[in-house]
């Protein structure tokens, strides 16, 4: 099954929480380990799925 496409809204808005509660710039691999693997707390990564919950939310609404 293949899987489903992200609209550029969902890409962008996935990027914006890997930025700005993740502190991740970049979310391509980049061949270097610090960069590769990060550690995060439990809360940044409680906030990080909200975030990505809801804009999925809104993403789901606006395609309508």
């Amino acid at each position: 099954m293949a899987m489903p496409q992200l609209s550029e809204a969902a890409e962008l808005a996935i990027e914006n929480i890997a930025l700005e509660i993740l502190d991740i710039e970049c979310l391509e691999l980049q061949r270097i380990r610090s960069k590769d693997y990060r550690e995060i707390s439990v809360w940044d990564l409680w906030r990080a799925l909200q975030a990505a919950y809801l804009a999925g939310m809104v993403d789901h609404h606006r395609s309508d």
